[in-house]
């Protein structure tokens, strides 16, 4: 189990990765691993909660993910549908606040429903933040977010001279989240594949073998056990850190 008196995460996202793969290995479908892989995304999210994780970020479905044959997205939808609507009861049960980031707009229309739904009967709760990057990709939101400087440097609404980092946070789908202390991406690949580049400059990366239809409570606190024991520096000496 993870030691509660120490250095706790407070913003974990994850790349799940290997539902394919998992399906694959049984003589299945594709299909087969996502429908797999949603009870892995029901356990994280308990377990995340459990172990006072203010805030999990799930990459559910990248802009490069529609490149997927027409039958897996429509799949994948439905099943974001189903778990949304399902989970509800359980998100309220265990005072977890739903929201999603992405170029939400170019969802089905019945998934935005579905979608903005929960997140309106979970926007009271103050525990958890979940949050599903969906439609989502780092230089997208990147690219959005300078345009919507340019416009207003353009409409002098900011001066050139004033952006900095905060101001760019400020224009990011991830404005009203801290920076990404853990990232962890299952199925043994090792690469961000275009989620929260900005986001997780500083943050411990953590990879693992373990295809995520298989990732589960043990696997998680093995993670969490694995950034506790690390030194985050962020450009100072270790002899600074122990000045305090």
């Amino acid at each position: 189990m993870i030691d509660a008196s120490s250095n706790i995460p407070k913003h974990v996202a994850i790349i799940m990765d290997g539902n394919g793969r998992w399906a694959q290995e049984r003589g299945k479908n594709r299909i087969f691993g996502h429908r797999t892989g949603k009870k892995a995304v029901q356990n994280i999210v308990e377990t995340a909660a459990k172990h006072k994780i203010d805030y999990l970020t799930l990459y559910a479905f990248s802009t490069e993910n529609w490149k997927r044959p027409p039958l897996e997205v429509n799949t994948l939808m439905d099943l974001l549908i189903r778990s949304l609507k399902r989970e509800l009861k359980q998100m309220l049960e265990n005072n977890i606040r739903l929201q999603s980031i992405g170029a939400l707009e170019s969802l089905p229309v019945e998934v935005q429903k579905a979608l903005q739904h929960t997140i309106e009967q979970t926007k009271n709760n103050s525990g958890m933040v979940l949050t599903l990057a969906l439609n989502y990709g780092a230089h997208q939101e990147i690219t959005q977010a300078v345009r919507s400087i340019a416009t207003k440097v353009k409409n002098n609404i900011i001066s050139p001279e004033k952006i900095d980092q905060n101001i760019i946070n400020k224009h990011l789908y991830t404005r009203n989240l801290p920076a990404v202390d853990l990232l962890i991406r299952t199925s043994g690949e090792q690469r961000i594949s275009n989620f929260l580049l900005w986001q997780i400059a500083y943050a411990e990366l953590y990879f693992t073998e373990v295809l995520w239809p298989d990732f589960n409570e043990t696997h998680f606190c093995a993670a969490i056990k694995s950034y506790q024991k690390r030194e985050r520096r962020f450009g100072k000496t270790s002899e600074q850190l122990q000045e305090k």
